[in-house]
């Protein structure tokens, strides 16, 4: 039984960061319309893991799937892919 286990690994936007230790992930992808062949977004909203409070909206990070935190909360950061640029 030595299968490999293979990671879920998603890349998506910070849109909330005030929970302690989790971060709310807007993940966004394109799919095609089955009729009218039109490319269209979609988006998803995912709990994950920060346990380092390190992360602040509009960051680009990457999430891994992981053992389930909470209820809702079944992704664990991954790395910080780029920073928020804030202009002071």
């Amino acid at each position: 039984m030595n299968e490999k286990k293979v990671e879920c690994v998603l890349t998506g936007t910070v849109v909330s960061s005030n929970r302690d230790k989790t971060i709310t992930v807007l993940i966004e992808r394109k799919v095609r319309h089955p009729i009218y062949k039109k490319y269209i977004k979609r988006s998803t909203k995912v709990h994950a893991h920060d346990d380092k409070n390190e992360c602040i909206c509009g960051d680009l990070v990457r999430v891994v799937e992981a053992k389930p935190f909470s209820k809702t909360k079944h992704w664990s950061l991954l790395e910080v892919v780029e920073r928020l640029v804030s202009v002071d």
